[in-house]
């Protein structure tokens, strides 16, 4: 998987479509333009290229930090806007939070559900992170902060877009994005936040996330992909309005081979071998 790594992103194929992405920008996983404008290339790529995954797990290389946070040297660069005045300096600065914002939120575009497997240490962009993924677990040794107001900030690239969301209890996320406190894998599964707890460290996490990516890619891909864009729209939606679009959806989505492959294989007690989601599959350069 050579050719969807790059500096500080370690991509493989640990099974049959399912991907496994390391996050591994030393020490610690802090965020700077390279690296988060890489996240989200990566997810484009191999949406674009049709690249046959039906999961993707994303983690850290280092035990001790999912994510350090952002790369404070690079915001100040950031910030620095030479002799712009106040009105053109944010403008520019406004550009750079929408890239920034759309890079991380790339996962949540893709066509295949992408499970983030927490450990060590996940402080702000890490918290940010994880809001487009589809499903959280995260290891017994996790310790979330959402840290932007240590820096002077509000959280901008979708803790508080999505933390509300996902959590349903505002309080606790007034609560934590105001105190910038941490908090463990068991209060974040508690509110919500991630589905599971895995005893154990990165090695632990990343091993039950993997075995339920490789679970999910042996399901029709049309099926999955279509629950995944199909739970996204109901959060956004009202409830008519989303039963109208999912009738509307899966009108189309009832002619696909995958339903009759699945009978075929049930009938005969054998694993179903569905096609790749995309026609326009490329061969990656291994």
């Amino acid at each position: 998987m050579s050719h969807y790594s790059s500096k500080w992103i370690k991509v493989s194929e640990p099974s049959p479509h399912v991907l496994l992405v390391e996050l591994a920008r030393g020490p610690v996983n802090a965020f700077c333009t390279e690296f988060w404008a890489a996240y989200g290339q990566l997810f484009e790529a191999l949406t674009d290229d049709g690249y046959d995954v039906r999961a993707l797990v994303v983690s850290s290389v280092f035990p001790k930090y999912f994510c350090g946070g952002l790369d404070l040297e690079d915001a100040a660069a950031l910030g620095a806007r030479g002799t712009l005045d106040g009105a053109r300096a944010a403008l520019s600065s406004r550009k750079m939070i929408l890239a920034f914002q759309r890079a991380l939120g790339a996962p949540e575009r893709a066509p295949f559900p992408v499970i983030a497997a927490v450990h060590g240490h996940c402080i702000g962009i890490g918290v940010d992170l994880l809001g487009p993924c589809d499903i959280r677990y995260a290891a017994t040794n996790t310790k979330f902060a959402i840290k932007e107001v240590d820096v002077g900030l509000a959280a901008g690239i979708g803790s508080l877009a999505f933390l509300p969301n996902i959590t349903g209890n505002h309080s606790l996320v007034r609560e934590l994005a105001y105190s910038a406190r941490s908090f463990s894998a068991a209060e974040a599964e508690k509110f919500g936040l991630v589905s599971k707890v895995v005893g154990g460290g990165r090695e632990e996490v990343v091993k039950e996330a993997l075995e339920l990516a490789e679970f999910i890619a042996s399901k029709s891909p049309i099926a999955v992909s279509g629950s995944k864009h199909l739970i996204t729209h109901s959060r956004d939606h009202s409830v008519p309005e989303n039963l109208a679009y999912t009738g509307a959806w899966n009108a189309a989505a009832l002619m696909t081979t995958d339903i009759g492959d699945n009978l075929a294989a049930t009938m005969k007690k054998e694993k179903a071998k569905f096609s790749p989601l995309s026609v326009d599959t490329k061969l990656s350069k291994l």
